[in-house]
């Protein structure tokens, strides 16, 4: 399949562009020029398909769905009323939680107080609490509240990136504030983290592909293993499908105290290691625009290639006084 890939971002130096034929700076999805910006850009460069990678971007384009039918171009995205349920963690943990699925314990809080009071009605201090707000990406926001961390160690020998902090410190940074953003408390989940990686058409998943998380570095996936573990493909697709979501998903979960499956996040959209799954033999973006061109995929496509294993380095790009990038 011959494809043209035309990129996107707000970042002049954004990595992404070298794997673009073509790229282009545009504004940022909070900014209203923003939708005004995409449809042109797609009728100017013909654009037949989107697949976004920003959680910001999405329920904007999911409403503009109908504008950019009428230019050619298609989106793979859930719908708007969905992605408003999932994108929101507060949200997700009550819709789930009222369809019988298993849940973190949790509370929504919105001042220090109440933040505060739900880490103790947790299990706080006996065990840890971790809190987040109820719309981020990645680690942003995310925090383990935990008496019993080793402070010495983690001074001397963690960098200083971790997600611990101590009630102490969480009360020195709230003082003199009477409001935070909308927050979730919930449980610590302790044990395996996993990534799920899913391609769903129409609430029906096509394919679940779970990434074992065994390093990483600022919420990004260092090392990981394709995992053939049933319980967590099952969690995972229940919850997909309860969500009635589409296209290219991304689930997060982690094992609780008692090893079971319990939710972190959805994120509705491509994922940043789905590099993984294509070593695995599931090219997620490529089943993706031939499930937007109603082109069914093959057996062969859809075959896991279990215990593939991944280790990620880093690759450096040079620039030129001028902002051109040259190999070296």
């Amino acid at each position: 399949m011959d494809v043209v890939i035309v990129g996107m971002d707000c970042n002049t130096e954004a990595v992404g562009f070298h794997m673009t034929n073509k790229h282009v700076i545009g504004p940022r999805a909070t900014e209203e020029s923003f939708i005004p910006f995409v449809l042109s850009l797609c009728a100017k460069e013909k654009i037949g398909l989107i697949l976004s990678l920003v959680t910001d971007e999405l329920i904007k384009l999911s409403e503009s769905e109908d504008d950019l039918l009428r230019i050619g171009t298609r989106l793979l995205i859930s719908s708007a009323d969905s992605l408003r349920k999932v994108i929101n963690k507060g949200r997700l943990y009550q819709a789930l939680q009222n369809m019988g699925i298993a849940v973190p314990e949790f509370r929504m809080v919105n001042t220090p107080e109440g933040l505060i009071h739900a880490l103790h009605e947790l299990g706080y201090p006996a065990q840890p609490v971790c809190f987040k707000p109820v719309v981020s990406d990645g680690s942003r926001g995310f925090h383990i509240v935990d008496n019993g961390a080793d402070r010495f160690r983690m001074l001397f020998q963690e960098k200083p990136s971790s997600a611990h902090i101590s009630e102490e410190e969480l009360m020195r940074i709230l003082q003199g504030h009477s409001e935070i953003p909308d927050t979730l408390a919930m449980e610590y989940l302790p044990h395996e983290e996993y990534s799920v990686d899913l391609m769903v058409k129409d609430g029906k998943v096509v394919v679940a592909v779970p990434r074992l998380r065994e390093a990483t570095v600022g919420g990004i996936t260092t090392k990981s293993l394709i995992a053939k573990e049933q319980d967590i493909i099952d969690y995972a697709v229940a919850v997909v499908e309860l969500m009635q979501l589409n296209g290219n998903i991304g689930v997060q979960v982690r094992r609780d105290r008692q090893r079971k499956p319990k939710i972190v996040e959805i994120n509705p959209r491509i994922q940043g290691t789905i590099v993984h799954c294509t070593a695995a033999g599931i090219n997620l973006p490529a089943l993706a625009v031939k499930q937007a061109l109603g082109i069914p995929a093959s057996k062969d496509e859809l075959e896991i290639k279990w215990g593939t294993r991944m280790t990620r380095y880093w690759e450096e790009v040079f620039y030129d006084v001028h902002g051109s990038s040259y190999a070296f």
